[in-house]
């Protein structure tokens, strides 16, 4: 018989989970209940948690939501977030993957008018299943994440792919430049003053999360898979990048550089420092530039996954059906 419970708190969670998406058992980063604390206490704090569970079998299914008026939920994520998805314990199969994703929607649909998730890679897999259990479900294509996927090439054979225009700035603005770079697996408070001062003089608007980094570089710095590379010119930063490297797959989570060094290239020699670190040191298999349409990653990149936004409305409720025609309008004229 299956068995559905709803928490509203993370020490409640990681009671009821006691240590079974820790990094020792949860491979992935974004499936870990440390990376849903963090980005809900640094990011989001200002919407209640409902995180859902249902166990059938020795199966379990969790998803960790937020919550918004009007009776609706969000996934929890934002975007530091590569991609959203279920979490599965126990290794079910797609079949039994399904019925629990049946069994929770069925659950939530007693109190919940609207649900939306993003960003998701696998949209079907979401809304079949809420479907099924009474849901109108709406998929959109809504960006992309890129990767670059090795096969068991060197640095060197990865950087004779890429684009003429891409090596060629790397071999000009490498000549002669007193830049020094380095890439460390350790963060210091000096480092992170470092950091900080080249994203206040880089092109993006003000950090809103700039905790959550730093506490995500302490975490990652202390278990060894942070990679925060710098870019000096006469002993100041004026390019910097976070990355984490782990089981294979290396995550680049921020990249900033110092406006006033644009003609320098610096941010761009730096990342062919850490590209080659990441393959020929760290020996990855997969690097994972995240989610944005940013056209310079297509220069790094060879594949790019589409992610989509997957909004479910629930028919018992009349607050959403307006939205839930607005949003299928939306979705066929794109």
């Amino acid at each position: 018989m299956p068995v559905t419970r709803e928490y509203r708190s993370i020490d409640e969670t990681r009671s009821a989970l006691a240590g079974r998406l820790d990094r020792a058992r949860a491979i992935c980063l974004f499936d870990r209940l440390e990376w849903y604390a963090a980005l809900h206490a640094d990011c989001l704090a200002d919407r209640p948690l409902r995180i859902v569970q249902v166990a059938d079998g020795g199966a379990e299914a969790w998803m960790f939501l937020t919550e918004q008026p009007g009776r609706r939920l969000s996934a929890l994520a934002n975007w530091y977030s590569f991609a959203w998805r279920p979490i599965f314990l126990d290794a079910p199969d797609p079949a039994a993957q399904d019925r629990l994703l049946e069994i929770l929607a069925r659950g939530l649909a007693r109190d919940c008018a609207q649900i939306d998730f993003y960003p998701v890679a696998l949209p079907a897999s979401l809304s079949a299943p809420f479907r099924r259990a009474g849901w109108f479900s709406v998929q959109r294509p809504l960006g992309g994440r890129y990767l670059l996927h090795l096969h068991g090439r060197d640095f060197a054979a990865y950087w004779a792919t890429r684009p003429g225009r891409l090596r060629n700035i790397v071999r000009r603005k490498g000549k002669g430049q007193s830049l020094d770079i380095s890439i460390t697996d350790r963060v210091t408070d000096a480092l992170w003053r470092d950091y900080e001062n080249v994203h206040a003089r880089s092109w993006k608007e003000p950090e809103p999360g700039l905790a959550f980094l730093r506490g995500l570089a302490a975490r990652e710095s202390k278990a060894g898979s942070l990679r925060l590379g710098f870019a000096r010119r006469e002993g100041r930063a004026v390019a910097t990048q976070l990355w984490t490297v782990e089981n294979g797959v290396a995550l680049i989570h921020k990249l900033s550089h110092d406006r006033a060094h644009d003609d320098g290239s610096p941010g761009t020699l730096l990342s062919h420092a850490m590209f080659r670190h990441a393959i020929d040191v760290d020996q990855v298999a997969t690097i994972d530039y995240g989610t944005g349409d940013n056209p310079y990653k297509t220069d790094w990149m060879e594949t790019r996954q589409t992610l989509h936004r997957v909004d479910c409305f629930n028919p018992r409720f009349a607050s959403s059906w307006i939205p839930a025609a607005r949003t299928a309008i939306s979705a066929l004229v794109g």
